[in-house]
């Protein structure tokens, strides 16, 4: 029995099973988060941030936790590792339209799927752009690069490659990780430590139901919102609508998308995905029946469960 086990695990490793096969029962479920400070002390530039953090409880209840986080001012990585690591590190960036971060359904349950498949998981709580922070509108951004960075340090530490790192995003966590992972890096804030020296770049990238264009008609007005304010003019909303100026050499991307979201609309991917194929870089795009936004894992829903085997599957194939 203990061969078949272990066979299966292999299997799953290769991309040869789905990810619900991967590991025994009994390994399942077992790790557990551990929460640290994205930031040595405060957060860069809260200077004149005045917006008090707040959980808000969801339902139903989970084991992890199903919350949502509005007006972060302390970000943090929840960190899960797994019974059987294939050596390669995954951020995750759930969605929340820049209003809030959605931990409960697009982190926790999302990092416990991939764990299953050896990957170490890191959940990334991160500040939102309307809280006045001096970033202002690249504060999420600031936050996103500090956790690839903060990944890749810990790499020899905690048994994965550094040069193995993928990130998935989810709503307008796709747009953070289109931004982190298509666009150059820039400098947002001074370095404060050796973390900040190290590369933000990632190895791959997921973006499930993903917010690309800013532009009417398929812009997500909450995301522009918040992002930009009520009347941003239109050389910002081009400025942050990421099917332009992408870089030269994209690390491999997958994108997913329900044609029936309604919030969100599926072009956005399509965008991102030809924007992708200009540059010459491997990208594969699934528009899938029905699922609508926000669907998390999909587990209740069978036309789009298959995602996260599909992401890792792609992730595998180009050795991440």
């Amino acid at each position: 029995m203990k061969q078949g086990l272990d066979r299966r695990a292999v299997l799953a490793a290769a991309g040869a099973l789905p990810l619900s096969a991967s590991l025994p029962a009994r390994a399942q479920g077992t790790a557990a988060f551990r929460t640290m400070p994205l930031w040595p002390g405060k957060p860069p530039g809260g200077e004149r941030v005045t917006a008090v953090q707040k959980q808000v409880e969801r339902q139903p209840a989970t084991a992890d936790g199903n919350y949502t986080v509005e007006h972060v001012t302390m970000p943090t990585l929840s960190m899960l590792k797994p019974a059987r690591p294939n050596g390669a590190a995954m951020l995750l960036l759930p969605g929340g339209g820049y209003r809030f971060v959605s931990m409960g359904n697009e982190g926790f349950p999302v990092a416990r799927r991939f764990a299953e498949a050896g990957y170490t998981c890191f959940v990334l709580l991160y500040r939102l752009p309307a809280d006045r922070w001096a970033a202002g509108s690249d504060v999420p951004l600031q936050d996103a690069q500090r956790a690839v960075r903060t990944i890749r340090s810990m790499a020899g530490r905690e048994g994965y490659d550094p040069q193995r790192i993928g990130v998935a995003g989810f709503s307008a966590g796709g747009h953070l990780a289109a931004w982190l992972s298509t666009r150059a890096p820039r400098q947002i804030a001074a370095p404060i430590d050796a973390i900040d020296r190290q590369s933000p770049l990632v190895n791959a990238a997921a973006f499930i139901y993903p917010v690309i264009t800013l532009r009417d008609p398929l812009a997500h007005q909450g995301s522009r919102e918040q992002l930009l304010g009520i009347d941003a003019p239109a050389d910002r909303i081009a400025a942050y609508s990421l099917e332009e100026n992408v870089i030269a050499t994209p690390p491999p991307a997958v994108l997913v998308h329900a044609l029936d979201d309604t919030a969100v609309p599926w072009r956005n991917s399509m965008l991102m995905a030809e924007a992708l194929l200009a540059r010459k870089s491997p990208v594969e795009l699934h528009l899938l029946e029905s699922g609508g936004h926000g669907f998390g894992l999909g587990a209740d829903k069978p036309a789009v469960a298959m995602w996260p085997d599909l992401t890792a599957a792609f992730f595998q194939r180009h050795g991440v």
